[in-house]
């Protein structure tokens, strides 16, 4: 009996994906939990798996169509009747034209099979993969995937087009000619995350009054204690002491000193939170999402290294839940992994402040008025002048700065 393939419900407030990528072809048998379909959301990207034994017999929302939650994406059909019907024409065909001279087939299976194996690789390489290979003519044997799964990515294929020329000796200028607008210059559809992204960003500067305010912190004595417990930490809790559970715990302490930091504007409320869900920033091959710790002013430090680590893994993987990605009281970012020395972070709407973590550098600086060698980072907090005042603002640098250049003060909650 025929089984529809639905769009599962997607979480509240989202209402529609995009069909990203299809994993089966009509007619390739499929298992229950099988993955068929990958589809993009505003938040995240997600796979639906069959719900049945049998072959995808129709699809329904080719890729880059919209569909709404509920909506059907395809048909999977009885294994046996779709696996037999399709087959059975070639056969057929074959079979009626046995005398009509098929001498030369011998000679042109080899490569239908290696035309079939390469097709397959790019099939599954998605579109923009597909159009570069097609107008450049390149053969998907000849190019080492790096994707997951053994699928091509468009690095891969431009690193082949880079290197044709070397090998090849100028066949011919003209024929050349047309395919340099496309190296030049590429058109790729926008996905989903990025849109929802571009869009609530924009939504931040022209709704929040945004302010950035500026700090620098001595990180001698957090990375003095970082390499003092290094070793235990880490046979303890089977993790790495960070930089990042240290600026949580320090942002909490400041958080509740100062809880319009920790608000939001609902209409004409003020919403004071008394709970600390803190959003960690990661930058994904998709954009940035910001994934939440749940109540991380009850969690220890190896309970928010460990958050941390498996978060921003599944980030990276695509794998998050809507559910992680949702909510959230005060964001965290750090643009020092990428090496800035300084930034002007954007709020996450609806929050009212972000913190913007930077790189370590080491700077001369007046000590007790004696110039010293120390390893510094500048610190900078966006906030919404709407609900934060400046004396907050300030207040609260002021404070994670205290909490950080003397860490005893996060274990005294001073």
């Amino acid at each position: 009996m025929p089984t529809e393939i639905k769009v599962p419900a997607l979480g509240e407030s989202v209402t529609e994906a995009t069909v990203a990528k299809w994993l089966k072809k009509i007619g390739d048998a499929v298992k229950v939990d099988d993955p068929l379909v990958e589809l993009e959301t505003d938040k995240v990207t997600l796979e639906v798996n069959a719900t049945a034994d049998g072959s995808l017999a129709e699809i329904t929302v080719a890729e880059g169509g919209n569909v709404a939650v509920g909506g059907v994406l395809g048909v999977i059909g009885e294994a046996s009747g779709k696996a037999a019907a399709k087959p059975a024409p070639a056969k057929a065909a074959v079979a009626e034209k046995p005398v009509e001279k098929r001498a030369p087939a011998p000679a042109a299976k080899p490569a239908a099979a290696v035309n079939a194996a390469s097709a397959a690789v790019v099939e599954r390489s998605g579109p923009a993969v597909q159009r570069l290979v097609a107008e450049n003519q390149i053969d998907p044997a000849a190019i080492a995937a790096t994707g997951r799964d053994g699928r091509l990515t468009k690095g891969d294929v431009l690193a082949e087009l880079q290197r044709k020329p070397a090998s090849a000796p100028a066949p011919a200028p003209v024929a050349r000619a047309p395919r340099t607008p496309d190296m030049r210059e590429q058109r790729v559809r926008m996905t989903r995350l990025r849109k929802r992204i571009a869009e609530r960003l924009k939504e931040a500067q022209n709704t929040a009054a945004m302010l950035t305010t500026f700090n620098e912190v001595d990180m001698t004595e957090v990375m003095a204690l970082r390499e003092r417990y290094r070793d235990t930490f880490e046979k303890k809790h089977g993790v790495r002491l960070g930089f990042m559970s240290l600026f949580v715990k320090a942002c909490i302490v400041a958080l509740k000193e100062l809880p319009a930091v920790n608000g939001e504007i609902d209409g004409d409320d003020l919403v004071y939170k008394n709970y600390y869900d803190i959003g960690v920033a990661v930058g994904t091959p998709q954009g940035l999402v910001v994934p939440v710790l749940r109540d991380a002013d009850a969690m220890s430090f190896g309970e928010i290294e460990k958050s941390v680590g498996d978060l921003g893994k599944r980030a990276r993987d695509g794998k998050l839940s809507l559910d992680e990605l949702s909510g959230g009281t005060f964001t965290i970012t750090n643009g020092g992994i990428y090496g800035s020395l300084m930034s002007t972070p954007i709020l996450n709407p609806p929050q009212s402040a972000i913190l913007g973590m930077h790189k370590i550098q080491k700077r001369a600086v007046v000590i007790d008025d004696k110039i010293e060698i120390r390893p510094m980072m500048y610190l900078a907090l966006s906030y919404d002048h709407r609900i934060v005042d400046g004396r907050e603002a300030v207040t609260f640098l002021v404070r994670v700065k205290e909490c950080i250049e003397d860490p005893q003060r996060i274990l005294l909650d001073m």
